[in-house]
């Protein structure tokens, strides 16, 4: 006689597995192009399911916002209060490369939220600031303990916004190594590296003057609430007209960010024309790339919140535009350090991405030489050179 099929337990973790899949689709496809459905369907449940433990998507986004700083937290409050800054770093690298995927959520997505739930956020993020800066001023005394925290925190997150195939402890090694090295720098001793970038398209036809409306409008109210209506607005035009230069509004987004890519390929192979030794030419890369996010930051600001919206078609020149110029960065780096692998090298450069986007905002990307000094010198520690 055959037994009965045991009935399905429902796991006593369920609601957490739901966040943990929130988190993951919320950062891979973007809050308004995420489904409830498809966020259940990674958790082997129906929709209706998930709808027993969140109401709407809105209630399950602000948890999964809420997920990765909640576990630094936790994991900072286990660490003594005398730790050294290397264990602290530690913590923090651990949880970040190990919820690696679900990690990025707040980054970009959480302009989303409800003003509340922002002040919320942001509250908690200030106070796992706040428990790192106190040990690297003691650590490592000077001017810009915050700015250099900040950098060091924005190394670790880097993990959240790319794909590697290292293993976890491989990865923690090389981010923790890196966050330490700008901890340990002095900003304020960095000097200025002039470079030149090409100069800002002047618009001068109506699909430049469409692309130049288009991104101030996508930064200010994020790229699904902006309309067509808006864009023609601001360029004195029908909605209508908008199709004769674009098919719509993605290809707006897709066509600014691909203009921006081909201008820093500009910048980047006129600074590096006659660089032979492969330390000037990490120096002269990160000038330039510093220098290229405060004068585009705007659209810098956008193509990293809105470019995991974007259609396949769209989105994959510009994934193989900032393929190219990471790969100018790896090829640079292994010449400078021959101690590393290509994903080593990959992972350190992202670290030192993720230092400049971090950095910027802490300044509000107030442009200046000491600025630019300072985050350029950041950069390149976090290069471990």
């Amino acid at each position: 006689m055959t037994a009965e099929p045991a009935a399905a337990v429902r796991p006593r973790n369920r609601k957490q597995l739901i966040v943990e899949a929130g988190a993951t689709v919320f950062s891979e496809r973007g809050y308004h192009a995420a489904s409830m459905e498809e966020i259940a369907a990674g958790v082997g449940i129906t929709a209706a399911a998930l709808y027993r433990h969140f109401p709407n998507k809105y209630a399950l986004f602000a948890e999964c916002a809420n997920v990765m700083v909640d576990r630094l937290v936790a994991a900072l409050g286990e660490v003594p209060s005398d730790a050294p800054l290397a264990d602290v770093l530690a913590s923090v690298t651990r949880v970040t490369v190990a919820h690696r995927g679900s990690g990025g959520v707040h980054r970009w997505e959480a302009r989303y939220l409800d003003r509340e739930d922002r002040r919320v956020l942001k509250g908690k993020f200030a106070h796992v600031v706040e428990r790192v800066a106190d040990v690297v001023g003691r650590e490592y005394p000077g001017p810009g303990e915050r700015l250099r925290t900040v950098a060091a925190l924005g190394a670790i997150g880097s993990i959240t916004m790319h794909h590697n195939s290292l293993g976890r402890r491989r990865v923690e090694d090389l981010l923790q190594a890196s966050a330490l090295r700008v901890a340990a720098t002095d900003p304020a001793a960095a000097d200025t590296r002039l470079v030149e970038l090409p100069a800002r398209p002047v618009p001068r036809t109506r699909r430049s003057e469409i692309l130049a409306a288009a991104i101030p409008l996508f930064e200010r109210d994020g790229f699904t609430a902006v309309t067509n209506g808006m864009i023609a607005e601001a360029v004195g035009m029908v909605s209508s007209g908008l199709y004769r230069y674009f098919p719509g509004k993605a290809d707006i987004l897709a066509a600014a960010c691909l203009q921006a890519a081909d201008l820093l390929a500009q910048a980047v192979e006129h600074n590096l024309r006659g660089v032979t030794d492969p330390h000037e030419a990490l120096t002269a890369l990160s000038a330039t790339y510093v220098a290229y996010s405060f004068e585009h930051n705007a659209l810098n600001s956008v193509a990293n919140a809105e470019i995991v919206g974007l259609p396949a078609g769209l989105r994959r020149p510009l994934v193989a535009a900032q393929r190219e110029h990471i790969a100018v960065w790896e090829q640079h780096l292994r010449h400078a350090r021959p101690d590393l692998d290509a994903r080593q090298a990959r992972v350190l450069v992202h670290a030192g991405f993720g230092v400049v986007v971090e950095t910027g905002r802490h300044l509000r990307w107030k442009d200046g030489p000491e600025h630019r000094a300072a985050l350029a010198a950041l950069l390149v520690s976090a290069l471990d050179l």
